[in-house]
Order: C-alpha cells, then structure tokens, then sequence
C-alpha cells in the first residue's frame, strides 16, 4: 500500500459527546447542543438484548432531519462480539461521517474495517477513529497510527478509553492521573508522527464541574485535540479549554502575515517581532486560525 494517504480535511472536535443509541430521547437531544461531534454508541452502553433496538433507533434518527454542524460517528461492537458485523451493516446504510472501533490493539483491527468499507464502495469520507483502551493497544499506537498514512486506511482519530484501560492494568483512578500520563503521552507522539486528531478519554463524574475543568485543561496541556464526554453539562467547558483563546488567534494570524510578505519567498525560518519563526509555524498558525473560523461560523 502507498504511504500517502489523502489529506484530511480539519475539522472541530474539542467537545465529543457519547451518546446511547438505545435513549431515543437523547439523540433527539443532540440537534439543540453545542456540541462538535456526537458518538453514537451501539457498544457499552446498550445492553446485549438491546441491540436489535438500537439499531432501529439510530436508523430512524439518521432517517430524520440532518444533524447540522456536528460530526457523527458510530461505534460498533467488535467484530468478534457476534454484534459487529450486523453493526457494520447499519454503518454502511447510514454512511455517518466516522466509525468508532473498540479495543483496537494492532492495526489489523482498522485494516479489517477498512477493507469492508472499501469492498462496499462506501464514500471515501466515510472515516475510521479507533478507541485505544487495552495494553495492547497503548504499546502498538505508533503503528496503528502508521497505518492511517496508507492509502485507504481511512483512519482519521485515536480516543483514549481510560476505564477498560485501567481495568486491565489495575491502575487507580487518582487525582492528576499521574500513572496514566507516561502512557497518554504515548498516544499523543503516535498522532502527531503520523498526522491524526487524539480524543481525550471520558471522566466519569459529570457532576464534579471543577475536577473536569482540571482534567480539560491537564488534557489541553499534554496536546489533546478534545474530550469524549457522557454528558451534555461538560460541553461548554471542553469547547473553552480545547478552542484557541484570542492571544493565540492573534498570533498566529502575525505569523501567517509575516510570511506572506514577499522578502520571505524561499526562507523556511524567519524573525517575526523578535522572534524565529519556522514554516512549521506557519502550518499550525493556518490550521489554529481554520479552527477558529469554524468556531465563528458555529456561532453566526
């Protein structure tokens, strides 16, 4: 397989709401939030008689009126749950604009869903996030995320699953998450060698508005792209720490002036206000200024 794999588009993802596809009601909800991106869950949170009901839920809901301004992806069961398949059939009639693999721990996992998709002719947009949740899947993240750079692998996003992860490792759910950020970390190099967003994980007490302010803005530190979140209360909150604040907009926009100046043809680094200014400057400046105006945009 080639290793250029087409450029993804930017898009908003600092609030990711998870929502069960068995709560009709909930994702009724989800026209009238602020959110950037809806999960649609057919995993964890429906119980396995409940499934069959999900589903028919979540294809009367696509059935209705779009879901404007919002990224929507629908997590599957595994594969090898028995409900996958049945699940990855939903996905190809409904064509939402991602599907969220569980437990992904190698990339097979994403090769095997790429493959299905692309033997079914979906859409080219149609892409792939992969919950990285299991050792396994801490340990092989580099690869994984290599190959999202292959032609065809539609992978597009890693999101952490901190509760199976801490299940499986025996790891305490603390303060700071102090255990947990040497391997955080490691899915934050992963995505950025290769080019993909990282979702970080859900905190689990919704009500506790101030430990999820720290947890946001601990996330926003280490380079996190956004937050899985279960409820509604946590959007406002993850679009303010993960959307760029005004200094930062306006920097970048004196970066993106500075080299349109023509004296910087040719030159990769320059001085801006007493500053070295590389073009990987540049890169980040566009696509933090990109962001903003779909902020704006989300707004107007």
């Amino acid at each position: 397989m080639s290793r250029n794999s087409p450029a993804r588009s930017l898009s908003l993802r600092r609030s990711v709401l998870s929502v069960p596809a068995i709560n009709a009601r909930a994702l009724e909800k989800t026209h009238v939030l602020d959110c950037d991106a809806v999960i649609f869950d057919l995993e964890d949170s429906v119980a396995p008689e409940k499934k069959d009901e999900a589903r028919a839920n979540l294809k009367a809901f696509f059935a209705g009126p779009a879901l404007a301004g919002k990224e929507r992806i629908i997590r599957i069961n595994a594969l090898s749950s028995g409900f996958g398949l049945a699940d990855m059939e939903l996905v190809r009639a409904l064509e939402p604009d991602a599907v969220l693999l569980p437990k992904v721990d190698e990339p097979q996992d994403v090769m095997a869903i790429s493959d299905m998709l692309g033997d079914a002719d979906a859409a080219e947009t149609l892409r792939i996030w992969a919950m990285i949740e299991t050792p396994r899947g801490i340990l092989n993240s580099a690869a994984i995320a290599e190959f999202g750079r292959t032609a065809g692998s539609r992978l597009d996003c890693f999101v952490v699953g901190l509760n199976d992860l801490r299940k499986e490792t025996g790891v305490l759910p603390q303060p700071g998450r102090t255990y947990l950020v040497p391997w955080l970390m490691q899915v934050i190099l992963a995505v950025r060698a290769y080019g993909l967003d990282a979702i970080d994980s859900v905190f689990n007490d919704f009500k506790d508005a101030d430990a999820f302010e720290a947890e946001c803005a601990h996330a926003r530190a280490m380079g996190f792209d956004g937050k899985m979140l279960i409820h509604p209360a946590q959007i406002e909150s993850a679009n303010r720490h993960f959307g760029p604040d005004d200094a930062a907009i306006r920097e970048a926009e004196e970066i993106i002036a500075a080299f349109a100046d023509p004296a910087t043809d040719g030159l990769n680094v320059i001085n801006s206000n007493g500053r070295m200014i590389e073009r990987l400057h540049l890169v980040q400046a566009e696509s933090l200024v990109h962001k903003s105006r779909l902020i704006a945009e989300r707004k107007s």
